[in-house]
């Protein structure tokens, strides 16, 4: 490889100072005296070394004739011009350079011992096709245009990075292939210019040192810093890639680099939707505000103060305080933003307000520790980026409240992607055709689908929560009982033992009988008489303050009574409608790629779930039967795995909870309709009703002829009333007890129901798989930790 390169290059590099030396022989056969005695001198000095002619391969050269190629060179490189000019010889788009002149020279030691210098953004592949590029407008004479703006970015003495553009002047240099190269046709030059991607092509017809590059190249930098500062923030703000917005060290450098304060620094703080209230940012930990430290949100007129808000709100310009401590002085009313700032060391500042279609959506912050470095001189400099800031800041806001709005159709409403299209049709009427604009929305409605239901219902839970009532109850009038007893000896009052009583009554209550207003008969008690008269005993003494203070300590700080077993109870239930709700939405998620569907569940002491399926849903595919049959094995699949997966868990929790599985199947097609006035949809029409009769009543009714309930845990009842729905059922219960996932099977007819009879159902025992041994248990712990980071 040429040592002048340390990438692979189509080049092999020659530094050669013919074409100058050609120049010295015409001046020293010149009638001009003192330039031709000057010349001669200077060609017999390089006379015994011809590689300056033939050309220098190595670097060791380049270093031993220093001093002779920087003579060769003066009149290019004028020695009055040097603290001046940014030039050193190279060749293009490498990043070695000799002959420096002493502006450059300063500029790189002051970046550094550790700098090193290096073209921005020029790879290995970009490096060998512009060097392929020159052979082709040089030696084939194409005229391609690869003059993109390169630059060296280099930081000065303060640690300020400047952006230097690069410019090459290529006049003495020359371009010759060697036996390596490859000859090109129009038709292979053609295709390098579709393809310049394809590395392999370029070095395919231009192998690696198979060009002699001869001469040398001349490049001049110029400081483009705040050109290229905005440049590089419009890019970074406007890249669709998340991760390049809002990054606080980008945005800090490019400021510095647009301003010349090194330690500049950059912040931002939100308004309100109302335009009243001042708050942190969503990026905050990017852009943190200067403005707001403490508090999440603030009133505006509280966080700025009088003076600054109605230059920022009202007049919607710039506020800028060029020394801090001069402004506290000057306006004492201000004191609290003064203050508030120089507690940050902020010594000069500009709040700048973000406008968009004269709507505030926040306050650009720049800051310097340093007085009168940021002023309203320099503020100006703000107007060549704000647009940019604007724009990209309001489409943040934007992509932010998309998030919300599709949060809110996923979590919130009825409207499910499956048939999403349906009401952007109806929607676009409204919006795009002026005759339709005005009509009253249509709702929506799909005909001939098949609905599928199902549930898996957690039984006990009305006992569970009774018990977790009592045991908090008990567990509170004990604690009032112990407290009130050791008040009682220490300050003798009647009214206590009163209290005594009464709480010793409302606890044999308890034991007897857990009523419907116990609760709320206890805690009005406790909160209203109770309470009130403990904080008057706790400036009585010590001790008695103690036992005060430590009561209230064992009380959860929300409702302020004792909420130990009701919030396991309420934790677990809530849990494991997460649990269960989560597996379901993942699996549905694989159902959808079957043939879309519409689905909808809901969490109650359980989860219930209704699926509709049928042509009308998707109109634009082929709908088939088979796509109905795959859906019932899956949601009989779904119900096995959420049995399982309660049943891996069920030992871990607090309360020993048991759970149910239903599955209604009705064969017939219905119609379901969007109902406008409750946001949600239902079937329609009479005849369709009797499909939601069965499924609002169905799981709590009985065995014909017993007072068993038709539901069992272990179990998994399907309820049909055709022959061929059992034969289905009976296929897909077959092939999972070869699945070994069901076992055995009862059916039973079930008792008739207002206006429904003639109802059956099958009643399949679920086999439990075990864990894995090498698997780690799942325990509550567990769920609780997975749902938090879901959620």
């Amino acid at each position: 490889m040429n040592p002048l390169h340390e990438n692979p290059s189509p080049f092999k590099i020659k530094i050669s100072f013919q074409k100058v030396i050609e120049v010295l022989e015409q001046i020293a056969d010149s009638d001009v005296d003192y330039r031709a005695a000057y010349a001669k001198g200077l060609l017999k000095e390089i006379e015994p070394f011809p590689e300056l002619r033939d050309g220098i391969e190595s670097y060791q050269q380049i270093e031993k004739h220093y001093n002779r190629i920087k003579y060769l060179l003066a009149d290019l490189f004028p020695t009055a011009l040097t603290h001046n000019e940014i030039k050193a010889v190279t060749v293009p788009f490498d990043n070695y350079i000799f002959n420096t002149t002493e502006r450059l020279n300063k500029i790189l030691t002051e970046a550094g011992d550790d700098f090193e210098i290096i073209i921005r953004d020029f790879d290995e592949h970009r490096f060998y096709v512009m060097n392929c590029s020159i052979i082709l407008n040089y030696y084939y004479g194409c005229k391609i245009d690869f003059s993109s703006p390169i630059f060296y970015d280099i930081p000065n003495a303060e640690g300020i990075v400047k952006h230097y553009r690069i410019l090459y002047n290529a006049d003495f240099l020359e371009v010759f292939p060697t036996e390596k190269s490859v000859a090109l046709t129009q038709e292979d030059i053609n295709q390098l210019i579709d393809n310049y991607d394809d590395l392999d092509l370029w070095k395919e017809k231009f192998p690696p040192e198979s060009w002699i590059l001869k001469g040398f190249g001349i490049m001049t930098l110029y400081d483009n810093s705040v050109e290229s500062a905005i440049s590089n923030l419009k890019s970074n703000l406007l890249s669709n890639n998340e991760d390049s917005e809002f990054k606080k060290e980008t945005i800090e450098t490019i400021f510095r680099s647009i301003y010349k304060i090194a330690d500049l620094r950059t912040g931002f703080t939100a308004f309100s939707s109302d335009g009243t209230r001042l708050k942190k940012a969503d990026f905050e930990d990017e852009m943190h505000s200067f403005i707001l430290t403490k508090d999440y949100e603030e009133e505006c007129l509280n966080a700025l103060g009088q003076c600054p808000l109605d230059t920022l709100v009202g007049e919607k310009k710039y506020f800028i305080i060029s020394d801090v401590k001069e402004f506290l002085v000057t306006n004492p009313e201000e004191k609290e933003l003064a203050e508030h700032l120089l507690a940050q060391n902020v010594q000069s500042c500009i709040f700048a307000p973000v406008v968009k279609d004269d709507r505030l959506l926040g306050i650009v912050e720049l800051v310097s520790s340093e007085p009168k470095q940021l002023n309203s001189i320099n503020a100006n400099k703000l107007d060549l980026v704000m647009p940019f800031l604007v724009d990209t800041i309001d489409r943040y806001f934007s992509d932010m409240q998309n998030q919300i709005d599709a949060i809110i159709q996923k979590e919130y409403t009825a409207i499910h992607p499956s048939v999403y299209w349906k009401f952007r049709e109806e929607a676009s009427l409204h919006t795009t055709d002026k005759n339709t604009r005005d009509l009253p929305f249509k709702e929506i409605v799909f005909k001939e689908v098949y609905p599928l239901y199902g549930q898996i219902d957690i039984k006990g839970s009305s006992v569970a929560r009774n018990e977790s009532i009592e045991k908090d109850l008990t567990a509170q009038i004990e604690l009032l009982l112990q407290l009130l007893r050791f008040i009682s000896d220490n300050l003798k009052l009647p009214v206590i033992y009163q209290n005594i009583y009464e709480l010793e009554d409302l606890e044999k209550q308890l034991k007897e009988t857990l009523k419907a207003d116990t609760e709320s008969l206890i805690q009005s008690y406790v909160l209203n008489e109770i309470h009130p008269m403990l904080h008057h005993f706790e400036t009585s003494n010590d001790k008695v303050r103690e036992k005060i203070e430590a009561y209230f300590k064992s009380l959860d700080p929300k409702i302020m009574m004792v909420y130990d077993a009701r919030k396991d109870f309420d934790q677990t239930l809530s849990l494991i409608n997460k649990k269960m709700a989560f597996i379901l939405d993942k699996k549905q998620e694989e159902a959808q790629s079957f043939f879309p569907h519409y689905y909808e569940r809901f969490k109650t002491d359980g989860v219930e779930h209704n699926l509709y399926i049928g042509a009308s849903i998707a109109p634009q595919l082929s709908f088939s039967p088979v796509y109905l049959s795959n859906l019932r094995l899956w949601q009989l699949q779904a119900l096995c795995e959420l049995e399982n997966e309660y049943y891996h868990l069920r030992p871990s929790l607090p309360y020993d909870l048991d759970v149910t599985s239903l599955i209604l199947v009705f064969s017939t097609p219905i119609s379901i309709r969007f109902r406008m006035d409750e946001k949600r949809f239902d079937v329609d029409g009479t005849y369709n009703a009797r499909y939601e009769v069965v499924k609002k009543r169905i799981d709590k009714s009985n065995i014909k002829g017993t007072n068993e309930r038709i539901t069992e845990k272990g179990k998994i009842t399907i309820v049909y009333s055709q022959h061929q729905e059992e034969a289905e059922y009976r296929r897909y219960i077959s092939l999972l007890q070869h699945k070994n996932k069901l076992g055995a099977i009862e059916t039973f007819e079930v008792e008739d129901l207002q206006g429904v009879t003639g109802l059956k159902a099958l009643r399949v025992e679920i086999l439990y798989t075990q864990p894995e041994k090498s698997e780690k248990s799942y325990t509550y712990q567990d769920l609780l930790k997975e749902l938090a980071l879901k959620n």
